[in-house]
């Protein structure tokens, strides 16, 4: 049975979708056997959350914050999820117009309350938007699916 792996995210202006579109794609690298599901936040649930081995969440920063609509998916799933995923690995990615200090730390915050572990240091693209660095998110996803397929999350 392969490893499961969730990437949810919100995107307004798109560049946090490009983001994620890498990110799927390095999860889906047909040399890692992970079974890898994509949802929008605003239509995600706890059964997707439930479902996984490990998550991956992307967000752009929204006035010094994580957007509403991961905001709104966190708010929907926490009590449905709390003490039933303790220990999940997960991962981050922000596009951030400031510093995204803000917006890591709101959802790092809540993740606290999940119990879960951060595996990777969250993914920041800050300031003008750089699509020389978007395989840098082809990469998050391919070492969370690998570390997941390995037992090593």
């Amino acid at each position: 049975m392969s490893a499961k792996l969730l990437v949810v995210y919100h995107s307004q202006s798109g560049s946090t979708s490009k983001m994620a579109a890498e990110v799927i794609a390095g999860a889906r690298d047909p040399e890692v056997d992970v079974e890898v599901r994509a949802c929008d936040a605003l239509t995600a649930t706890a059964d997707d959350l439930l479902w996984c081995d490990g998550f991956i969440l992307g967000t752009p920063e929204n006035f010094g914050y994580m957007s509403g609509g991961l905001k709104l998916f966190l708010d929907r799933v926490f009590y449905d999820c709390v003490d039933k995923i303790d220990g999940k690995a997960y991962a981050l990615f922000v596009r951030a117009g400031n510093d995204g200090r803000g917006a890591i730390d709101s959802v790092q915050r809540i993740l606290k309350g999940l119990n879960v572990r951060e595996v990777q240091a969250p993914l920041l693209f800050a300031g003008e938007f750089d699509e020389t660095r978007l395989p840098e998110c082809r990469e998050l996803g391919l070492t969370l699916a690998a570390g997941l397929e390995a037992g090593i999350f």
